[in-house]
């Protein structure tokens, strides 16, 4: 799921090169499709085995021109409602901004709807130049403007500190809600690393089951690694051996 708001064409260029790490990853017989949004979400690639049909895909992304609205979780909604018939494990990897112009109800309205999916969502923030300190905001800004254009420094302009601060939160909370990761590259280098490992985590997971209350309340849940004893130690607990990436809880069904 890609945004193609003005502001992530001035940097389109860091993840998209390295976009094939997370693609060759993958089995052969995993399906991907690829969505962009601005306003609205739009289907580009319906699901695929061909990865490079995926990535052709990626390089011919329309990106909007100018400034307008950024519906990030009204999107993202809309992409559940796209997913729901189908079968198996089912992810969202998200490069975006996590910038999004509608009232915090529609953040409210995702979180509450994520925590009865099962989906797994790994987050992506784009910008990491725009997120960064002001000095290094202002060399971003002047560079992109020389290549890019005034559109798209005008819609990097007017972000404030405090929209990329609630972007972040809405990123991480998209991924402790459902399990996955969320990430924050800060140059084009750091990209290839977190696809590879995106690609690893999609590979390589546990499914646990349980048997859940019947409600229609919300449930929190707690995974740990175990040691040969079957216990956590003290020091275990202090300064784990392993991470744990996994479901913040559920909404279990009504009775």
């Amino acid at each position: 799921m890609l945004e193609t708001s003005p502001a992530v064409y001035l940097i389109h260029d860091e993840h998209l090169a390295a976009a094939y790490a997370l693609l060759e990853g993958l089995a052969p017989d995993d399906q991907v499709a690829l969505v962009t949004y601005d306003v609205t979400p739009h289907s580009v690639l319906s699901f695929t085995s061909d990865k490079s049909a995926v990535l052709a895909a990626l390089g011919q992304a329309q990106y909007t021109i100018g400034m307008g609205d950024l519906n990030f979780y009204d999107s993202l909604s809309t992409v559940l409602d796209w997913l729901a018939p189908i079968a198996g494990k089912k992810e969202i990897v998200i490069l975006a901004t996590g910038l999004d112009s509608s009232p915090a109800a529609r953040w409210d309205a995702l979180a509450q709807r994520l925590r009865g999916e099962d989906v797994v969502i790994f987050s992506v923030a784009l910008g990491g130049a725009l997120r960064g300190e002001p000095a290094k905001k202002s060399k971003q800004k002047k560079s992109a403007a020389r290549t890019n254009g005034a559109e798209g420094e005008a819609a990097a302009q007017s972000t404030s500190a405090a929209e990329f601060a609630k972007a972040d939160g809405a990123l991480r909370s998209l991924a402790t809600i459902t399990g996955g990761r969320a990430y924050f590259p800060q140059s084009d280098k750091d990209f290839a690393p977190i696809y590879h490992e995106i690609a690893t985590a999609l590979r390589h997971q546990y499914a646990i089951g349980i048997a859940p209350a019947h409600d229609n309340q919300y449930h929190a849940l707690g995974v740990e690694v175990l040691g040969s004893g079957s216990q956590l130690d003290t020091k275990q607990r202090k300064r784990p051996e392993y991470r744990v990436f996994a479901r913040a809880g559920y909404l279990a069904p009504g009775p």
